[in-house]
């Protein structure tokens, strides 16, 4: 997997969203790079507030390893939802679901709807799966003669996985709602009815899902590029080659077998009624990856075609291994340290009620800049926005939901996703991340009037 395709030629009729693509494309760094940058200048921030080299030093120590539970359950989601992919269920629907368009409009509305959807119930389908279904839809779309740019409908399916920073896998929601999280002793156990279940929670996802679609139809480049232009992507639409090598022993019969795979659906499929049906507990991020691992062993149906799987998703989740631990060393410095209380105090002193949501929106997206996640986010700026909420009179959910409005503006404009979307879809993420910043710009505008206005 490469993001060092050839794009095709430039051609004398880019619109305006296309060079702003190009431009912007040469000035994105990398993400490891810009988390080692926060790192050194927030390690010198807390120097100069006051705080002691060892103080800094333990802080920064501390919050180092203090998310190591929390990054393996953001692996498995990514590496789950990608072994799903693989399955022949998921690779007919879409296959089947590509073949209603009649026109370009009708294209992006139901690719859009189908990973809006994806997305909603878990981030990493979104994530894994939308760059399959943007190849699937326009390859049909090719074959059919309707003029697609598959770059900007790549683009545009990558900007509905937003719908789940407010869905059933919202990173901080989901987190704040599991018991025993890191700041339980502050704001407590908050129920995902008063986040993701809100008024104001439902209101924007409807309103960004319409004018994602809108816009989508609207803005589709006048020159347009099909699928056949990206050869390496195209390939993601070919059939798995079949299993060909004969299983010779015992072993291997056994890896090739139902029987192991339906026991452990078996297994699994008990927990999960043990923990909803007779411990009435609520949905936690263990869940939802315990649900989406039944579910991967269920339709690929042997050991040997999930382990097959396994090895193909596991490129995709590279990038969360390693930094989330960058991230959760910057939140150490944060709340370890007197940063977190003068941030906190900042954003009360120039907050009201009504400006908040703003406030606490934009100071996201400014940190999203460095932090391309939204665990890693919350795990950073959870303390002080709390802290803020409270000082300032709101709810602690108006300010974790206004959050999550910034911190998908830094999804959609920074590499790191953009890189595995890019790497899932075997093109260059430079040539369509230009295309996000017109996304970020419609959900924070959308995001910033529903959570000063509409209750949660």
């Amino acid at each position: 997997m490469t993001n060092e395709i050839t794009p095709p030629p430039p051609v004398a009729d880019e619109t305006w969203a296309d060079r702003f693509a190009k431009v912007v494309g040469r000035f994105v760094p990398d993400a490891i790079t810009a988390a080692i940058i926060m790192i050194f200048l927030l390690f010198l921030l807390a120097l100069g507030l006051g705080n002691s080299f060892a103080t800094t030093m333990e802080a920064w120590y501390k919050g180092l390893w203090m998310l190591l539970p929390f990054t393996m359950q953001m692996t498995l989601i990514i590496v789950l939802s990608s072994i799903f992919g693989q399955t022949k269920l998921f690779r007919a629907a879409v296959q089947r679901l590509s073949s209603l368009p009649r026109n370009a409009a009708e294209v992006v509305v139901i690719a859009v709807l189908l990973n809006g959807g994806l997305s909603y119930f878990y981030w990493g389908l979104g994530i894994a799966l939308g760059p399959i279904i943007a190849v699937f839809f326009a390859r049909e779309a090719e074959r059919k003669g309707i003029e697609i740019d598959f770059l900007f409908l790549l683009a545009t399916v990558w900007a509905s996985n937003a719908l789940w920073q407010f869905g059933l896998s919202a990173s901080a929601p989901l987190l704040m709602a599991t018991p025993g999280h890191f700041l339980e002793s502050l704001i407590g156990v908050i129920p995902l009815r008063t986040t993701i279940w809100s008024p104001a929670a439902i209101i924007h996802e409807i309103a960004f899902l319409l004018a994602l679609m809108f816009v989508g139809c609207v803005f589709m480049p006048k020159h347009r590029r099909p699928l056949s232009s990206f050869p390496e992507a195209g390939r993601l639409a070919e059939p798995a080659s079949p299993e060909t090598t004969p299983a010779t022993n015992f072993s291997e019969r056994l890896e090739r077998s139902s029987l192991v795979a339906w026991l452990f659906c078996i297994a699994v499929a008990a927990w999960i009624y043990y923990h909803f049906g007779v411990r009435r507990a609520g949905l936690d991020i263990n869940s939802l990856n315990a649900i989406f691992l039944f579910l991967a062993f269920l339709f690929h149906g042997s050991v040997r075609r999930f382990t097959l799987a396994l090895q193909q998703a596991v490129v995709s989740s590279w990038p969360v291994i390693v930094i989330y631990h960058l991230y959760a060393g910057v939140a150490g410095l944060i709340q370890y340290t007197s940063v977190g209380a003068k941030m906190a105090g900042l954003i009360a002193a120039v907050s009201t009620p009504y400006t908040f949501p703003f406030f606490a929106a934009l100071s996201s997206a400014l940190v999203a800049l460095f932090v391309p996640s939204s665990g890693g986010q919350w795990a950073i700026q959870g303390f002080v926005t709390s802290r803020a909420a409270m000082d300032v009179g709101v709810t602690v959910q108006r300010g974790m939901l206004a959050l999550s409005v910034g911190d998908h503006v830094g999804n959609l404009v920074m590499p790191f996703w953009a890189m595995i979307i890019a790497g899932i879809a075997r093109v260059n993420f430079r040539e369509f991340i230009g295309y996000g910043m017109i996304f970020a710009a419609l959900w924070f505008i959308i995001g910033i009037v529903v959570f000063t206005f509409a209750p949660c």
